[in-house]
């Protein structure tokens, strides 16, 4: 027992990754760990208790009962009211088969794996931008509670580290094709790359569609599993809810079923029809009505999570904003030319990636922590183009007009 506690114990302090928002979390974290849950409950049910009981003829014996409940387990019963006479045709009676409930705990499986797929792929794309995105986030989120001298030298540390992550990203060549796509890349989002600055972004928004259509499809995917207009279900428990109608007893997941099966007597098949109980549907009926509307909670918060990020890191107003307001707050600029060396600061120095960046450390600590970083960064690239300048002097003769550093 004491290595079992300890087991969930060191389970539950797993330590999870900062390389993605709240909304990326609910996702392949939480409702994984849901899925997950669900899994156990149904299999426990299935596996320890008895799943299925079937009312046999009183000739029946103790043997004919095991394997009644079992036959009609493996093979799929179907579904008749109590006010509707029995159907003589087989085909009719297939009509309201229930296919679904003895790979319940397969398919929730397949679930939870479906929600995690995405973000397996955004953690073994992303390692290839040249950016850590998990080390940085990491740190700048350890460093909001660390005493004073171990936070500077903390924020520090990740400013070079920014720094030296964004200029390895850098396109060394500059030929005419090269700066134009440059162009294309920074001020209409049109190219795509490492070296463009906005591959991460780039990656990063493809994985929350693949969590919007894995979310969306999942409601058909069991609509086509579970065969009862699963998609619609949710609408139609509130509209019971209320009408004040009975939902309990929901055609989808009956507790009473039929079930048909033959025994063979040496030369004679002797047919059965017997009634049978789905004490597991009680588990699988409130499972699924809860995961309907838990799927279409995740499916509106991702599309508002992916609407967002696409608004904030496509147009390069709302860049230029974001890093001038931290800017600002940290007193580094004024007017005039300060500004547009803040936007050549956004749009050339930290392009995309490094602004989604920030965006992400401020998603995982906190503002104050992510305005430090960026002063930082501010005043090592002030640092930089002062250089520049002081190199250039010797071979133009005068500094250059318009660019106040």
């Amino acid at each position: 027992m004491d290595s079992i506690i300890g087991s969930v114990g060191r389970v539950a302090n797993v330590k999870v990754r900062n390389d993605d928002d709240l909304n990326d979390r609910v996702n392949h974290l939480y409702t994984t760990g849901i899925l997950i849950i669900f899994t156990v409950v149904v299999s426990a049910r299935q596996y320890v208790g008895d799943p299925i009981r079937c009312w046999c003829p009183a000739q029946f014996t103790g043997a004919h009962v095991d394997y009644t409940n079992n036959i009609c387990w493996i093979s799929n019963t179907y579904f008749v009211p109590m006010d509707v006479s029995v159907p003589e045709s087989v085909p009719k009676r297939r009509e309201n088969e229930l296919t679904y409930y003895q790979w319940v705990p397969v398919m929730l499986l397949i679930q939870a794996l479906m929600f995690y797929i995405p973000c397996i792929l955004w953690r073994l794309f992303n390692g290839q931008s040249g950016i850590n995105v998990d080390r940085i986030v990491s740190l700048a989120s350890d460093a909001q509670y660390e005493a004073p001298e171990v936070r500077i030298r903390t924020i520090k540390y990740v400013v070079r580290h920014i720094d030296r992550c964004l200029d390895n990203q850098r396109e060394s060549r500059h030929r005419c094709c090269v700066t134009l796509r440059h162009v294309l890349s920074v001020k209409m989002s049109l190219l795509c790359g490492r070296r463009y600055g906005n591959y991460l972004i780039t990656v990063y928004l493809v994985m929350k569609m693949l969590y919007i259509a894995n979310a969306i499809g999942q409601l058909f995917m069991l609509n086509a599993f579970l065969a009862s207009e699963y998609n619609m279900y949710g609408f139609q428990v509130l509209e019971d809810l209320i009408e004040g109608d009975e939902w309990t007893a929901s055609r989808r997941f009956p507790r009473v079923t039929m079930c048909d099966f033959d025994i063979r007597q040496m030369t004679n098949n002797h047919h059965y029809s017997v009634q049978c109980v789905l004490p597991i549907n009680l588990f699988n009926e409130k499972i699924y009505i809860f995961l309907w509307f838990w799927l279409v909670f995740v499916s509106a918060l991702t599309c508002y999570s992916f609407i967002s990020w696409l608004w904030q890191m496509v147009f390069p107003s709302s860049r230029i904003h974001y890093i001038r307001k931290f800017l600002k707050i940290m007193d580094r600029i004024g007017s005039g030319p300060d500004k547009k060396l803040a936007t050549r600061f956004t749009m050339e120095y930290l392009r995309h990636d490094g602004v989604f960046t920030l965006r992400l450390v401020g998603k995982n600590s906190s503002d104050i922590v992510v305005a430090e970083i960026i002063s930082g960064l501010w005043d090592l690239y002030r640092s930089k183009k002062s250089i520049q300048i002081r190199n250039t002097l010797p071979s133009n003769g005068h500094e250059s007009d318009g660019e106040d550093v």
